[in-house]
């Protein structure tokens, strides 16, 4: 039985290490993962509201990487498949508006569960780390007490070592929940920063098409179609509305 309990504690130890390679692993996974979404999309922003027509912003979208430059892919193909299809079908009955808008949420949703994936590992291991520690300290102290009811002795030299040493497994539970329970706040929050970003340049898409009455430019009127060169974050009120 005591050899049990000495496996059991050993386990659990062996245990919480590989939670806490795997918390670490996937902390510098998804900081490299938002941070690159976050600077990607950046730069797209800021060149696709630098273009000069609406044909510029279409190709500088077609090689773009990041969240928001396949939203902008997302919405730039919504508006070319309804301009090409020439049959009738369920989804053809919808309005041009809400057809872009459709799309541009379903792009949306795929987008924050890509940035979401391992969230719910890292809130996993940090919600039952501490318990895990908790079992295999109380096998452990099982172990150290019945090793002092075989020497007979309860001076404090042979109670405190096997006791101290069955309390380490909590320790080392609490030391992987910690940064576990951490990393998951940062990152729903940078997730929900991101996806806000999403949301405001998809508003912001629907509106600028809207002008172009969700018409494309073809080849010959690329010249012709205007985009204003600002970014969407200097949107004043009033040019919102006109938009709308």
């Amino acid at each position: 039985m005591s050899d049990i309990n000495t496996i059991i504690h050993d386990a659990t130890i062996w245990l919480l290490v590989g939670f806490s390679i795997i918390t670490w692993v996937l902390i510098v996974v998804k900081a490299v993962q938002t941070s690159k979404a976050t600077k990607q999309s950046r730069l797209f922003v800021d060149s696709f509201w630098s273009a000069q027509n609406l044909a510029e912003a279409i190709n500088q979208s077609e090689d773009a990487q990041g969240p928001t430059a396949r939203i902008a892919q997302t919405g730039f193909r919504t508006l070319t498949e309804a301009n090409e299809k020439t049959h009738q079908d369920l989804q053809q009955t919808w309005s041009r508006q809400d057809l872009l808008e459709r799309h541009l949420r379903k792009q949306i949703l795929a987008e924050r569960r890509q940035l979401e994936k391992g969230s719910a590992v890292l809130a996993s291991i940090g919600n039952n780390a501490p318990f895990i520690g908790l079992f295999g300290t109380v096998f452990g102290i099982i172990h150290a007490l019945q090793a002092i009811a075989q020497s007979g002795s309860a001076s404090m030299d042979v109670v405190a070592g096997p006791i101290g040493q069955a309390l380490v497994a909590t320790g080392i539970g609490i030391a992987v929940a910690v940064p576990a329970v951490l990393a998951y706040n940062y990152f729903v929050r940078k997730v929900k920063g991101i996806g806000a970003d999403l949301d405001d340049f998809a508003t912001d898409f629907v509106s600028l098409t809207q002008k172009v009455g969700f018409q494309l430019p073809t080849k010959t009127q690329t010249a012709h179609v205007a985009v204003k060169p600002v970014a969407t974050h200097q949107l004043s009120s009033q040019e919102k509305e006109a938009l709308a």
